[in-house]
């Protein structure tokens, strides 16, 4: 599987490409909104994972463009937000599952696997 995983914080964002990688998948990088949007425009992705807290840009503008430009690819968000409301619009917007943070990266793992079947 290829991923994208778009998140600002390096740690977390290193942690998840590692754990991802072992376990089999293609995942690349992106730290922020317009380094995302330039991947997603070049290069087919299975899986994007986006943090909502972007530096320079909601993470919610990359669902928005996804559905808009009608690219087939699974989205879960993962964020700190954990109100009810932002759950909502995430999903409304074209989202397909929602982690809050801090999450277990099995679990994230089991996620993308359910969202890929």
């Amino acid at each position: 599987m290829k991923v994208l995983v778009i998140e600002d914080n390096q740690e977390l964002l290193k942690d998840i490409q590692n754990f991802l990688s072992e376990e089999g998948n293609v995942c690349e990088l992106a730290s922020n909104y317009k380094t995302a949007q330039e991947k997603i425009g070049f290069f087919p992705y299975d899986i994007l994972i986006v943090d909502l807290n972007l530096p320079d840009k909601d993470g919610l503008e990359i669902v928005k463009t996804a559905k808009l430009d009608k690219i087939d690819v699974g989205i879960i968000i993962i964020s700190a937000r954990n109100a009810l409301g932002d759950k909502v619009k995430a999903l409304e917007l074209g989202a397909d599952d929602y982690l809050e943070k801090p999450f277990y990266l099995a679990e994230l793992n089991a996620r993308i696997k359910a969202l890929y079947r």
